[in-house]
């Protein structure tokens, strides 16, 4: 089985860490949708504490691990990485709202409200 993710870093100071993470805010208590180049649907939940789990929705697969913010990208480190993914995965993040829909690479990418 192939899964391709999006996802994401590193942390310099504490000033600098917390206007960083002001970027991952809206992402607290909500539900980042990812569906795949490759037909997967992802939901990740990120926590303040540098944390997150997620799941595979249609191959029933956790995910676990923490993130980090640095210069524009957030970076995972998934425990353990799945089938295909190597430690760190990251990718630029800007901020978004509940509702708004982007694309990372040819993926497609929502944040929805709550815990999905």
């Amino acid at each position: 089985m192939r899964m391709k993710f999006a996802v994401a870093g590193l942390i310099a100071g504490p000033s600098l860490a917390l206007a960083q993470d002001d970027v991952m805010a809206s992402r607290f208590g909500n539900t980042i949708v990812t569906h795949t180049e490759s037909g997967h649907e992802v939901h990740m939940y990120y926590k303040p504490d540098h944390t997150f789990t997620g799941k595979v929705v249609d191959v029933d697969f956790g995910l676990k691990g923490t993130w980090a913010v640095s210069a524009g990208t957030v970076c995972l480190t998934y425990n353990p990485p799945p089938p295909t993914v190597t430690n760190p995965v990251c990718q630029p993040v800007v901020s978004h709202g509940v509702g708004d829909t982007w694309t990372v690479g040819k993926n497609t990418v929502t944040l929805v409200k709550g815990i999905q």
